[in-house]
This record gives structure tokens, C-alpha cells and sequence, in this order.
């Protein structure tokens, strides 16, 4: 079995909703969290709310009962840039509704490397929260290692009695026709940008790639370097740029970016690939990116951008989360989900999702499913949103909860006529890789649109072999 980087991505958003929940700290193609994030440290337990356990203990008429349940349930969860708050109250909640079932916590940064030795010898966790680093769920289902979900997820209910699927803002991704597992987050790859350094220099916030060029020319100028990104994971910069560029030159049709999704070799060597790499190169060639964004990670050109040294990041809608204790006190993050549109076009919100799914090989599967109908309830997405600063997939209004300014900011864009919002593409593992490096090569001259075309379409024609 394979394990690789996965964005989430690497994360976090496609909202057909209207409400304020949005459509994955960084997978590059696929999940919300950061496939490599140095996340904070766990923190301890938030105070349980019992409304998530009473709403178990209901039930009436079709709800499912979600309690009772003995054994053991083993639930693996990776702690990002969303944290671990949330997943601590509702675990809390879940053992207050099951008091004889012994639940086992396999969590932090480094879990999803730590836990490799039990999926390979077959003894996973029951229950797996699909992020970061070292899990991606299109090979992890590929390779067997899911449970195939497909027919019951057709039919099955939260705890309080309503279908799951209805809920969700975004819906389970298929491969090969099967469902194996379920987006959580919803997350939104974007620019960020500090509104107060902003206001304070009279730059105009971009709305369009004229706009987003005209402005950076006005930082440069000031001395301020206009753009950072993260080298050492080039996924953030071909979610928050790249990706959204090829749909917007592909006349706002993400088919071409599934296609690329599904490793179809023309797919790459379309016109509006290289239209969107020429992006980047422009952005490079007008001196824009700073120049030790090739060899830094995340949490380094984040507190670069926190410190006002760079105007622009690409990201997605965990960074203030990840970095909420560097963020000084007059700090105000702006976000769009992409600038790279022409002028008076549409806004492009590429997303991306963390997943959740069962082990095909866990021990207890009852506790895993009840878990399962247990965290996808409408009362879950004002609390994921208040304690992981992201969205959740589940459909709800967040408007008067205490979600951060711009997680409703972001869902104002999500929830607009005027922004294509693409559901989340997972890539082939060689294949991101390949674009990655690719990337990072252009960004410093080292290859042009045409050379990187080249290197990915080798190894998308050897992965089709």
C-alpha cells in the first residue's frame, strides 16, 4: 500500500448551499489540512456540549440509535491546522451517549506516519479522519484498505433521522463508482492578503489578474515584496493559483480539470494549461515571488506574510487557524478564492475536502457507522466551524455563530452567482508529484510551460500504462 502526500489540501470548498458553510491545512489536490503541516501542539478537551448526546440518545421515529454500543472503537485523526478542539468535544459527546464503549484516541501531526505500521500489517483503526501527510484517500481505497460504503450511505440517516447525503455540501467522491469516503471539511483554496497593510498603503484589493498585477506593481514599488509561496509544498500554490487559472482559461469549465484528475494525457496538453502556467511565469519574470519561497515550508512563508515581509499567499482557509498564535493585533486577513480571472470574469473557488471513512479491516464497524451518522448532524457545523476556524461539509447557517469574519467572508464568495466553484479533483500521487516539482521548477526559470507540459505528461502516460 501506498502512502502519500494528500491536500487535503492538500483541503478547504464546494458550497452549493445558501447558506454560510463553504466548500479543505493542505492537501495538494484533494483534503483541507496541510499535507505536511507542523500543526499546533493538541490541545486539551474543550467542554463537552451535550446537545450532540441527548440528540443521540433521541431516537424517535427514524433517527438511528448511536447508543449502546460496547467494545472497542479506534478512531484516527490527524491534528493540523484545524487543531483537535472539535474532535475532542464530539468524541466527548459520542462516550457520554456510549458509556461501555472504550474509545481509543490515535491523534497528532505525526499520527498518520505513526499508524503506518498498523495499516500495513492490517490491524488499522476503525474509524479514519483522512488528512495531512502520509494518507491519500483515492489510494487508500484504491489499495483496498476503505470499507465499501456505497449502499449504505444511500439510505443512512444522522441522528436526528435525516439522510446524510442531503446534508452534505459537497458529495462523497466516487471511484470506479464506489464510495469509500465522506468530505468533512470544506475548505477553499485562495489568496490571502492583510486589509489593514492595505488600507494603511491605499493598495486596491484585487478582484481579477489586471487588477491583482496593477496592485502588486504598487507594493513592489513600495518595497514590499508582492508574493510568497510555499516551495517545499508547491501544492499550495498550484491549488490557490495554477488550478483555478486552467478553469479560468478553460472558459469556466472544471471538466478539464477532472480530466486531469482522471491522468487523460490530452487533458494536459491543452491550450489552457499553458495559459495558466504563463501566470505564474509572468509573476516570476515581473520579479514578484520572493525568492526564498523555493526552499521554505508552510508555517515559514506564513510567518513571513504575518509579518508584512510579502503581500500575497496562497493558501487555504486553515491558515489563520494554524497560525492564530503569531497573528499580531492589527492584523485583518483578506481572502479571495482566486485572482487569477480576467476582468469582469468569475471568481474560481477550487476546493478541497478532508474526508472521513471506515476501515475496510476495523474491528468494530457498528461503532464506526454510528460515529459516522453521530458527527454529520446539523448541530456539528456551527461547532466544527467555532472550534477549527474552517467550514464543515455539513449544510447549515453559520451566520450568527462565533465562526471567524473570514470563514463567513469566504462563504460569501462560495455561495455567489458570479464564482464557479469547482468540486474537490483528486490526482493520481505520481502525478501531483510530478506537477509539483514541475511548478517549483518554473517558478525559478528553470524549465518554461512547454517543459513542465513535458515532465508531467511522462509520468501521467507511464501511470496510464
Amino acid at each position: 500500500m501506498t502512502f502519500t502526500v494528500k491536500k487535503t489540501a492538500a483541503t478547504a470548498m464546494a458550497v452549493a448551499m445558501s447558506l454560510a458553510v463553504l466548500a479543505g491545512c493542505g492537501s495538494n489536490n484533494t483534503n483541507g489540512n496541510t499535507a505536511s503541516s507542523a500543526s499546533p501542539e493538541p490541545t486539551a478537551s474543550a467542554p463537552a456540549d451535550n446537545s450532540a448526546a441527548n440528540a443521540a440518545g433521541n431516537t424517535g421515529g427514524d433517527a438511528p440509535a448511536t447508543t449502546g454500543l460496547k467494545g472497542t472503537f479506534e478512531i484516527q485523526y490527524f491534528v493540523g491546522g484545524y487543531g483537535d478542539k472539535w474532535w475532542k468535544q464530539v468524541i466527548a459527546d459520542f462516550q457520554k451517549a456510549n458509556p461501555d464503549l472504550k474509545i481509543v484516541e490515535d491523534a497528532g501531526p505525526q499520527i498518520n506516519t505513526q499508524n503506518k505500521p498498523k495499516w500495513i500489517a492490517g490491524t488499522p483503526p476503525d474509524f479514519v479522519y483522512i488528512d495531512g501527510p502520509e494518507l491519500n484517500d483515492r489510494q487508500l481505497a484504491e489499495d483496498g484498505q476503505l470499507e465499501d460504503l456505497t449502499d449504505w450511505i444511500k439510505d443512512a440517516k444522522n441522528v436526528d433521522g435525516v439522510k446524510i447525503l442531503d446534508l452534505l455540501a459537497q458529495q462523497p467522491p466516487s471511484y470506479d463508482g464506489k464510495t469509500y469516503n465522506i468530505p468533512l471539511v470544506l475548505n477553499s483554496w485562495g489568496v490571502f492578503y492583510n486589509k489593514a497593510l492595505f488600507e494603511k498603503n491605499s493598495w486596491t484589493e484585487p478582484t481579477d489578474w489586471d487588477s491583482f498585477i496593477a496592485t502588486s506593481e504598487k507594493i513592489k514599488a513600495a518595497g514590499t515584496t508582492p508574493f510568497i509561496h510555499t516551495g517545499k509544498y508547491p501544492y499550495y500554490i498550484n491549488g490557490a493559483i495554477l488550478y483555478p487559472a486552467i478553469v479560468s482559461a478553460n472558459n469556466d469549465d472544471y471538466k478539464l480539470l477532472q480530466d486531469m484528475g482522471d491522468s487523460k494525457v490530452e487533458a494536459f496538453k491543452s491550450p489552457a494549461v499553458l495559459e495558466a502556467l504563463n501566470k505564474i511565469v509572468e509573476l516570476r519574470d515581473k520579479g514578484f515571488i520572493d525568492k526564498t519561497s523555493i526552499s521554505i515550508n508552510h508555517t515559514d512563508s506564513q510567518m513571513l506574510f504575518l509579518q508584512n515581509k510579502d503581500a500575497f499567499i496562497p493558501n487555504g482557509l486553515w491558515l489563520p487557524n494554524e497560525m492564530s498564535k503569531d497573528v499580531p493585533a492589527d492584523f485583518k486577513f483578506g481572502f479571495i478564492p482566486s485572482v487569477t480571472q480576467k476582468a469582469g470574469g468569475k471568481v474560481v473557488a477550487n476546493t478541497s475536502t478532508s474526508t472521513v471513512a471506515i476501515s475496510k479491516n476495523g474491528k468494530n464497524k457498528e461503532a464506526a457507522k454510528a460515529f459516522l451518522q453521530f458527527i454529520f448532524s446539523q448541530s456539528q457545523a456551527s461547532k466544527f466551524a467555532e472550534l477549527s476556524g474552517a467550514p464543515s461539509n455539513i449544510k447549515g447557517d453559520i451566520s450568527a455563530s462565533n465562526a471567524p469574519d473570514f470563514v463567513k467572508q469566504a462563504a460569501a464568495y462560495l455561495t455567489s452567482d458570479n464564482t464557479v466553484v469547482v468540486p474537490t479533483v483528486t490526482f493520481n500521487a505520481d502525478v501531483d508529484k510530478a506537477m509539483q516539482d514541475a511548478t517549483d521548477a518554473l517558478t525559478i526559470g528553470k524549465i518554461d510551460p512547454q517543459g513542465w507540459v513535458g515532465r508531467v505528461v511522462k509520468v501521467v502516460e507511464k501511470v496510464k500504462k
